[in-house]
C-alpha cells in the first residue's frame, strides 16, 4: 500500500532523513521505533505532504504522493494523528470530529451520502466516551480522551492508511493499553496502520513488523517478534526489565 524509497528530507540546511526506504502492506500494522530525535516525526510529515522531500519516492497504491498538498493526500486515503494530539480546544468534541470528516460531511449535505454518519457511528463505537462527551469542549478533556479524539478525528476521513505519531506520549499506562488495543482493533475494520512510537515495547506488542530508525536512517527491520528478540533492540530500546524477563 505504501512504499518509500531513498527518502531525503530536512529543515533548512539540516539533513534529517538519509535514504529512508520502507513499505507497508495492506492490512498490516507496522511500527517505526527509535529514540527521540531519530527522525520519525519528520518521516511522517514528509509522507503526509507537510514537509517537502529533497529526494526519494513515496508511492501510495502505486501512485506518487510527492508534490501533493496534505489535503489531497488525505483525499487519497492517508490520514495522520499528529504528535501532541493537537485537538481544537475551543471547539466541541462533535465539531472536532466534523472537521476531520469534512469531505464526507460535504457529501452528506450535498448528496445525502451516509458515509459521514456511518463513520461517526464507528468512531463512537470505538471510543464510547466521545459519544458521552460530544458537546464538551475538547480542551477540557483529559489527555487520554484528547488522544482518543485525535484518533477519531483522523478516522472521520475514512482512511485506508492511518499514521500515528507517538500516541502514547504523556499518558498513564492503563490509558496507553486502552489506546493501543483500539489501534490494534482497526485492522479488523480494514484500516492499515503505520505507528511511530518511542514506547518500543508497546508498539512491537501490537505490530506485525517494525523498523528501527537512528539518526534519520533505517538500521534494522524485521517481524515484531524478531525485533523483540534482538539483543541490540533489547539493550537500546526495551530496557533491563525486559531483558531479565526474556532471559528467564
Amino acid at each position: 500500500m505504501l512504499r518509500v524509497r531513498n527518502l531525503e528530507a530536512g529543515y533548512g540546511e539540516l539533513r534529517v532523513l538519509r535514504g529512508v526506504s520502507l513499505h507497508v502492506a495492506q492490512g498490516e500494522i507496522v511500527c517505526i521505533i527509535g529514540a527521540n530525535g531519530a527522525g520519525k516525526s519528520t518521516f511522517l510529515k514528509t509522507v503526509t505532504g507537510v514537509l517537502a522531500p529533497r529526494a526519494g519516492e513515496i508511492l501510495f497504491d502505486g501512485r506518487p504522493l510527492v508534490g501533493l498538498a496534505p489535503h489531497r493526500i488525505v483525499g487519497r486515503g492517508c490520514a495522520l494523528v499528529p504528535e501532541g494530539r493537537l485537538v481544537f480546544g475551543p471547539l466541541s468534541v462533535a465539531d472536532n470530529l466534523m472537521l476531520g470528516g469534512y469531505m464526507q460531511y460535504r457529501q452528506f449535505r450535498r448528496r445525502r451520502s451516509e458515509s459521514f454518519r456511518e463513520q461517526l457511528a464507528r468512531v463512537f463505537e470505538l471510543f464510547p466516551i466521545l459519544a458521552e462527551r460530544r458537546q464538551q469542549l475538547a480542551g477540557t478533556l483529559s489527555g487520554g480522551e484528547q488522544q482518543m479524539l485525535a484518533i477519531g478525528r483522523a478516522l472521520m476521513a475514512d482512511p485506508r492508511l492511518l499514521m500515528l505519531d507517538e500516541p502514547s506520549m504523556g499518558l498513564a499506562p492503563l490509558v496507553v493499553k486502552s489506546i493501543l488495543e483500539a489501534i490494534a482493533s482497526l485492522r479488523q475494520a480494514g484500516v492499515t496502520v503505520l505507528l511511530v512510537e518511542q514506547n518500543s515495547r508497546a508498539a512491537l506488542g501490537i505490530a506485525d513488523r517494525g523498523y528501527v530508525m537512528e539518526t534519520g536512517t533505517i538500521v534494522l527491520e524485521g517481524t515484531a517478534q524478531e525485533l523483540l528478540n534482538n539483543n541490540d533492540v533489547q539493550r537500546a530500546y526495551l530496557g533491563k526489565e525486559y531483558r531479565s524477563i526474556a532471559e528467564r
